[in-house]
């Protein structure tokens, strides 16, 4: 089972656009489209645990935390990256991308 997370990120919206356009087009069934969608699930965790290697390096100020069905969430202030960037507010989502129990997930 893959996380939803990333159908909330650019991509994911403009495929869910799409998908919802071609449906109402009758092109394709409703069915097909939310496999479509899983398939993008499962590609884009794959793609991020397998073949990217970047790190990043950050700090700033703690809001909240929380830690259920094995994922931890960080809510942080005035964050500064090692590469100058600077955000008022970042929320950071980390997964067991290991476990072999892998709950749905969805961005907030």
């Amino acid at each position: 089972m893959s996380y939803q997370l990333y159908r909330n990120t650019t991509l994911g919206n403009s495929l869910q656009e799409s998908l919802d356009e071609f449906i109402q087009a009758r092109l394709i069934s409703p069915q097909l489209a939310l496999t479509v969608l899983l398939k993008f699930d499962r590609a884009i965790n794959d793609a991020l645990s397998n073949k990217i290697r970047n790190k990043l390096t950050f700090k700033g100020h703690l809001n909240t935390y929380r830690f259920c069905d094995n994922v931890w969430t960080f809510v942080l202030n005035d964050v500064e990256f090692k590469n100058g960037d600077i955000a008022d507010k970042v929320k950071v989502v980390a997964v067991d991308g290991k476990s072999s129990a892998v709950p749905n997930a969805s961005q907030d």
